[in-house]
């Protein structure tokens, strides 16, 4: 019997949640999270994404496991990270983990671009 996650439960009630985490800045993150069966690709049994975006709608940061990883992006979907315009593989551990990582990249590219939390 597998043990209950509430991190998992917090992470699958935020599904289909959009925050305006800037409202002066115009950035916002969005959260797409659905239990799936668990498969060779996505073996946690989840498939997300959760984005920041910019005044236009731009992504600047990014965890899913959409589509494949990469300048390439060939091969089997998998875990990953975009932040601006690149994209890196992501080993995902938990739902908490994911969230904590996720949040401490928007953190940072909002740091960066002068937003004060």
């Amino acid at each position: 019997m597998q043990k209950h996650d509430p991190a998992l439960d917090a992470l699958l009630d935020l599904d289909g949640l959009t925050l305006v985490v800037d409202p002066e800045g115009g950035h916002w993150v969005r959260f797409v999270v659905t239990q799936v069966p668990a498969t060779a690709e996505k073996p946690h049994g989840l498939d997300y994404s959760l984005t920041l975006h910019g005044r236009n709608g731009e992504r600047l940061v990014g965890f899913d496991n959409a589509h494949p990883a990469g300048k390439q992006s060939r091969g089997d979907p998998q875990d990953h990270r975009h932040r601006i315009r690149t994209a890196k593989p992501y080993d995902y551990s938990d739902a908490a983990t994911l969230l904590a990582d996720f949040w401490t990249e928007v953190d940072a590219v909002l740091k960066e671009r002068g937003v004060h939390a």
